[in-house]
């Protein structure tokens, strides 16, 4: 009990798994910036150091950066920056959130497609909390693998909801399927799915191969 609020065992898992995966990662806030990368994408970058503006934005969305096209990360760099400055633990603690976020999502993600509540609090807990992601957390460089996660992820979600809401159409009359509110609810998962997948690319590039990991 938390108050009038009683959590369910779901929303519990979520608190634990982020508290968990924060508590893992904090040191992170301790260390500084890298002299790999890290100067591309912040500390020598006067587009991204100076913090939002318009024009940094549309630097973001007409330039390479370390060869990559990744304007959402560079944004994400721009923002820690207004907030942060040149302060490394502000930007060290923003990759450990955005971690903590994806683990939360795929706990969500696998009790979607499974109904499996606590194997699906396991899966997450490993991905979480295993080292193979300390390099991706640790590093301020690797904001777009976070970030491109936190993205994919949460297209996986909108498609594993525009593919139940399909089969749920099926078991009710043809009339019901095929109403404008039905179809256009559908539909919203399937366009929200996209734009999400789209975000991941605009993230890393490297999340091309993700739609061959969709759920059909």
């Amino acid at each position: 009990m938390f108050g009038k609020w009683k959590l369910s065992q779901a929303e519990l898992i979520c608190v634990l798994l982020g508290l968990a995966t924060g508590a893992i990662y904090l040191p992170a806030v301790f260390l500084d910036f890298t002299n790999y990368d890290d100067t591309y994408y912040v500390t020598e970058n006067p587009h991204v150091r100076g913090g939002l503006s318009l024009k940094a934005l549309g630097w973001a969305f007409t330039h390479t950066c370390a060869g990559n096209w990744q304007p959402l990360t560079l944004i994400s760099h721009q923002l820690d920056c207004q907030l942060f400055g040149l302060r490394a633990g502000g930007h060290h603690l923003m990759n450990v959130l955005f971690h903590a976020a994806n683990t939360i999502v795929l706990f969500l993600l696998f009790r979607a497609l499974t109904g499996a509540l606590w194997r699906s609090a396991a899966v997450a807990a490993l991905f979480g909390l295993h080292p193979l992601h300390v390099e991706s957390v640790a590093w301020i460089a690797e904001r777009k693998d976070v970030l491109s996660t936190l993205f994919g992820l949460l297209s996986l979600w909108a498609y594993v909801a525009y593919v139940k809401r399909g089969k749920s159409d099926g078991q009710i009359s043809n009339a019901e399927a095929t109403s404008k509110p039905q179809s256009r609810k559908r539909a919203m998962y399937y366009w929200l799915a996209l734009i999400l997948f789209l975000s991941g690319l605009m993230s890393k590039p490297m999340l091309v191969t993700w739609p061959f990991d969709q759920v059909v």
